[in-house]
């Protein structure tokens, strides 16, 4: 009863067969001797056939075992849920993004070895589990059958560092997840543990916020913390992007508008588009964890995985780009990342104006950040609290916000695409982060918000004009977005959006270690000769 159930919340045909075989504590050796620990689910009566493998830190129990152990191999697909070194009863050291270059082939290669694998092997999961995939997928040889990417990138860097600030929100919820996820109750609500992970947040420094949080240090929040810094390549061995191109395995990929790896995962999309593959993704409304994103991707990667292994492409039979498009409730097939559209600027204008036209010779807009009181964020692509939009009128109200409207829309405006903004700033202290935000503000005045992105900038950054005034070319997250007739858009330019990105101290000092800040004056210019504007992919069907 509970597997229909669940079928059915998921959206997936409902099985009546005999429930799988499964085989608990396989050891897996590793290259270096450690051995760590798999558990096998396959369809009854299988004697052989493909493994789906799938690599995880986060157990092979509960939801995870019920997931991707029970539900796939019902559905006829044999699984091998792994727990990454270090986690969940394997043996070494859990160092996240170390050794799962290594530890994946060493796997794969194990399993083709087995009596009850047939030697084809695919990848599935979502976050972790997707970079587990690509630490394996470019370098296995055979190459695996399929990977499906839920959620995931091939790199995680630009996640941690996104525009060169460290997203401060999404490591510290993530360092006292792992911190404490093997701990008796992990996994149940604890209200007590969530206030104390966000008010460590603000702890400096903020490589203290491991201990702030959960009462004891956690390596990967020092090695984010300590690595933060331009020009630091330690994470390199995390790094896989530079395989892509090469990737000739067939890819499924699913995503959320407001998922932290969306920019990224869109990137290895096109790439791997432009090089001539076929991949294929699926972006809905969700954020990182929505259970309607954790349903569709399950579906997908059920379905794809079967396809391959079995030959009968005809669940196949669709476009390679499928989109939500957000406030219009509909769904858009494409062809190709990003569709085509019209780059359009909208200008900031004095007095808080949004619009097409450059303003004339005019002074510039200043505010001041005080890294003593940041200014704070607001929704957007989280991993826990409160994501997604989210009314942004009490931070637009605070004095460090400076806010650009246009006029209500005459018609329905669809942008689809990569969105970018232009800012022309002066800081005071040379050391300053631009953050920049687009919003859609209702015909009630309420003002919630699409997407954006930020920037640090640096005084020795070439960037950097005689005068000052630094170009600031900022990234937000692409989108599909729908503004209806008679809401007008806006732009938010502030100095930061804290917690979720670190603040900037002003003073040039390493993020790890720094604890005094100074306020920072800003100078926004809008004038014909630095015109700041943000550029939206506007599409017409």
């Amino acid at each position: 009863m509970i597997d229909r159930v669940l079928d059915r919340v998921l959206g997936l045909p409902v099985t009546d067969g005999p429930a799988p075989e499964v085989t608990k504590g396989l050891r897996i050796p590793m290259s270096d001797g450690v051995h760590l620990l798999a558990d096998r689910y396959a369809p009854a009566g299988l004697r052989s056939g493909p493994v789906v493998l799938i690599r995880t830190p986060y157990g092979r129990t509960g939801p995870m075992a019920k997931l991707f152990g029970d539900t796939f191999a019902r559905h006829g697909l044999q699984v091998v849920l792994q727990s990454t070194r270090g986690t969940f009863g394997s043996e070494g050291e859990f160092r996240p993004f170390h050794l799962e270059r290594e530890d994946g082939i060493a796997t794969a290669e194990w399993l083709r070895e087995q009596p009850w694998c047939d030697g084809r092997l695919g990848t599935a999961g979502a976050s972790y589990l997707g970079h587990t995939q690509w630490a394996l997928g470019p370098y296995l040889d055979p190459p695996l059958a399929a990977m499906c990417l839920g959620v995931t990138a091939s790199e995680f860097t630009t996640v941690f560092y996104p525009g060169g600030v460290l997203a401060a929100d999404n490591m510290v919820s993530w360092s006292s997840l792992i911190g404490t996820q093997e701990e008796p109750l992990a996994g149940l609500p604890n209200p007590l543990q969530t206030r104390r992970t966000r008010r460590a947040m603000a702890h400096l420094p903020l490589s203290g916020a491991d201990v702030a949080a959960i009462g004891r240090p956690v390596q990967f929040l020092q090695d984010v913390t300590e690595h933060a810094e331009p020009d630091d390549d330690y994470w390199a061995m995390s790094d896989h992007s530079a395989e892509v191109a090469g990737l000739s395995v067939p890819v499924t990929m699913s995503t959320g508008w407001y998922d932290l790896f969306l920019r990224r995962q869109l990137r290895d999309f096109r790439i791997l588009q432009d090089a001539g593959r076929a991949p294929r993704i699926t972006i809905g409304p969700w954020a990182h964890s929505d259970p309607g994103g954790m349903r569709a991707m399950v579906q997908d990667q059920i379905g794809f995985l079967t396809a391959q292994f079995t030959g009968n492409r005809t669940g196949l039979h669709r476009s390679p780009v499928r989109i939500f498009l957000q406030q219009s409730g509909t769904w858009l097939d494409f062809d190709r990342w990003p569709p085509p559209a019209t780059g359009t600027p909208a200008h900031l204008r004095p007095v808080g104006g949004l619009g097409e036209a450059v303003s004339g010779d005019t002074a510039p807009t200043p505010f001041t950040y005080d890294p003593a009181d940041p200014t704070p964020a607001v929704g957007g692509p989280l991993l826990t609290g409160k994501t997604k939009q989210r009314d942004n009128s009490e931070v637009e109200a605070r004095d460090d916000v400076l806010v650009f409207t246009g006029e209500p829309l005459a018609a329905d405006l669809d942008v689809i695409g990569e969105v970018a903004a232009t800012v022309f700033v002066r800081t005071e202290l040379g050391h300053a982060d631009v953050y920049v935000r687009l919003c859609d503000v209702d015909s009630g005045g309420v003002s919630r918000n699409v997407t954006d992105g930020i920037l640090r900038l640096r005084p020795d950054a070439p960037e950097v004009g005689a005068d000052g005034v630094v170009r600031a070319e900022v990234e937000l997250d692409p989108t599909a977005y729908r503004f209806r007739r008679g809401h007008r858009l806006r732009v938010q330019v502030a100095g930061g959006a804290f917690p979720r990105f670190a603040r900037n101290h002003g003073t040039g000092d390493a993020v790890a270690s720094a604890v005094a800040g100074k306020p920072n004056r800003f100078e926004v210019f809008h004038d014909e000769a630095r015109p700041s504007r943000i550029t939206l992919p506007v599409f017409t069907p």
